[in-house]
């Protein structure tokens, strides 16, 4: 049996989403709501930006670069 993915969101989309969030105040739930993607895929994608912009993160793990 195959686990079934969900849509393949482009780098440029999970940050400008994130950025929402971490840059505009939209809270987690308005940000996902808005643009339309999961309020849990968000958290991860807010998560990791902080993360990155906090040099926690290996070049190599960044999903916001573009």
């Amino acid at each position: 049996m195959t686990k079934k993915k969900g849509p393949n969101f482009s780098p440029e989309f999970r940050l400008e989403t994130a950025q929402l969030v971490v840059d505009q105040g939209y809270t987690n739930r308005e940000a996902a709501e808005a643009m339309g993607v999961g309020y849990s895929t968000l958290g991860k994608w807010v998560k990791q930006l902080r993360e990155e912009r906090a040099g926690k993160v290996p070049i190599k793990a960044r999903i916001f670069q573009i």
